[in-house]
């Protein structure tokens, strides 16, 4: 496991000029045609960057979302070019930071919703079921409990906030306000396919995706593009098979141990987040390390 000196909370590439610092990732620009994205250690819960890093995030993230895009590479094209991050920078020093974090990709046109798939019944998606019987505007059965499989996959899309403001769900019609009503079929679609085929894949490796979520762009062309993350324990629910039950919120290998640690604090979600015991950050590291051994390894 890597250390907490090991650890970029954020970084500072003097050869590129900085577009943007996310919740995760920092954003460089290289040419009118490609990026840089750097994966820090940094982790947001409650749409709050907490201030300590998690040892080794980014690069299990970056390792994780490259693994699936390859995978996915048969449903839809993604970000990624193939251009060494050595091509682009120069320096060693810089080199040596961005080892196994930083990735060359394609500059394309973001879409403003996320594509959320929820499999199963969790998380804001429980609590909302719980008041309507409805999941973002889509009727449910009757009588479902926590953490239970849905009938079949369904896409929740949400609205991409800023950083420090929260993710807003909102339902079909709204979302084809947003991109027109092609656009959105399209989204929910290919997300749905994706979904599908990398849950069944998991399966075989003992973990469940109960939930996750999906960033497109468009080409200059407006074809569709997989960008951002893709699958990872930043972006889905990964459940162990082992110790999954209905009824009750299972462990996972993703940050929900964060979020259930943040819960027993004295904390009202907003900025700034709470520092985090070492214990809870190799904890957390660890669990991500687990989740990608599984899946990849």
């Amino acid at each position: 496991m890597q250390t907490k000196s090991d650890s970029l909370y954020r970084s500072h590439i003097k050869s590129l000029p900085l577009i943007s610092n996310g919740k995760v990732r920092d954003i460089y620009g290289i040419d009118d045609q490609h990026m840089l994205i750097v994966t820090s250690d940094r982790l947001s819960a409650f749409d709050v960057i907490l201030p300590d890093p998690i040892p080794g995030k980014g690069r299990v993230l970056t390792e994780v979302s490259n693994f699936w895009f390859k995978r996915c590479e048969n449903i839809i094209s993604n970000h990624l070019t193939g251009i060494s991050v050595k091509d682009v920078i120069k320096e060693t020093d810089e080199l040596n930071v961005l080892e196994g974090r930083a990735i060359v990709v394609r500059k394309l046109k973001p879409l403003p919703i996320e594509a959320v798939i929820r499999g199963y019944l969790i998380g804001s998606g429980w609590n909302d079921y719980q008041t309507t019987g409805s999941v973002c505007g889509i009727k449910l059965p009757t009588g479902l409990q926590q953490a239970e499989k849905l009938p079949e996959p369904i896409f929740t899309p949400a609205t991409k906030a800023d950083v420090g403001d929260h993710d807003e769900n909102i339902d079909f019609d709204e979302t084809v306000k947003l991109i027109g009503k092609d656009l959105a079929e399209q989204v929910r679609e290919i997300s749905l396919k994706i979904y599908t085929q990398a849950a069944e894949y998991a399966l075989t490796k003992g973990i469940i995706i109960a939930d996750t979520k999906f960033e497109f762009g468009l080409d200059e062309n407006d074809q569709l593009v997989l960008i951002d993350e893709v699958l990872t324990p930043d972006s889905s629910r990964f459940w162990p098979m082992e110790s999954y039950k209905i009824g009750t919120s299972p462990p996972s290998y993703d940050k929900q141990y964060i979020r259930d640690y943040l819960e027993t604090l004295d904390w009202d979600k907003t900025a700034p987040g709470p520092k985090l015991p070492e214990e809870v950050m190799n904890n957390t590291a660890a669990k991500y390390e687990e989740a990608r051994d599984k899946l990849i390894l």
